[in-house]
């Protein structure tokens, strides 16, 4: 039998959403190092919802580094400031129809100065970053959703030291965060009005909240798929 290659049309590919965030989408089990099954962590549960509707297939890309912050670095691990290669990060996985961004909560570490001000002005130096990205020509510039992590509760366990007082320097991010993104004419979805962190660490997800996001998130992402 002799290969021959199908017109383009028979070979699109499905929709294509990149999730650009950290351990609270990769999945880390709170208390652990280990990670939730890609049908239980939120951009699995995302991707097997949306091909359940029967619309346009989708395939969810995820990006999620642990440590990941806005756009600083951090002093004990190198490669985590979200700036940095963001725009290839388009370039390479486009064509994108959206890209979802969720960071903030890794600014306010115990080492970091920052407040909810300064983390939305980070989210919004990323914004920018996306939609500039040198992606080829012809191929579409990706609308952008940012989501607004829950609030970081009392840092407990060994996360203790790393997070200590960042449940104060977040207060007032939704606020901040969107403030930005109406300047910047961008969607957001505060996922705090459907979800906590953990009461195990204080910062990262439990399997429960990873489900409730993704079935949150499942119609919004669906309404900006359409336009």
């Amino acid at each position: 039998m002799s290969l021959t290659t199908r017109p383009e049309a028979d070979q699109a590919d499905p929709m294509q959403v990149l999730v650009y965030a950290d351990s609270l989408s990769w999945g880390i089990v709170p208390g652990t190092r280990r990670r939730l099954p890609f049908p239980i962590r939120w951009p699995g549960r995302l991707e097997l919802g949306l091909n359940a509707d029967g619309g346009a297939p989708v395939r969810i890309i995820e990006d999620c580094l642990n440590g990941r912050r806005t756009v600083w670095d951090d002093p004990f691990k190198p490669g985590r400031n979200g700036l940095q290669g963001l725009a290839q990060r388009i370039e390479i996985n486009s064509p994108l129809a959206l890209v979802v961004l969720m960071l903030g909560n890794n600014d306010f570490q115990s080492m970091h100065p920052h407040n909810a001000w300064h983390a939305a002005q980070g989210i919004g130096a990323l914004v920018n970053a996306i939609r500039t990205a040198p992606i080829e020509p012809g191929m579409p510039v990706p609308p952008v959703l940012v989501v607004v992590p829950p609030p970081i509760r009392t840092p407990r366990g060994p996360l203790a030291p790393k997070f200590a007082g960042g449940e104060h320097k977040w207060a007032g991010l939704p606020d901040a965060v969107r403030e930005v993104c109406d300047a910047l004419a961008c969607p957001l979805f505060d996922a705090g009005t459907v979800i906590q962190s953990s009461a195990v660490d204080g910062v990262h997800l439990d399997a429960d909240a990873h489900q409730a996001l993704g079935v949150a998130l499942r119609p919004v992402v669906r309404e900006l798929l359409a336009r």
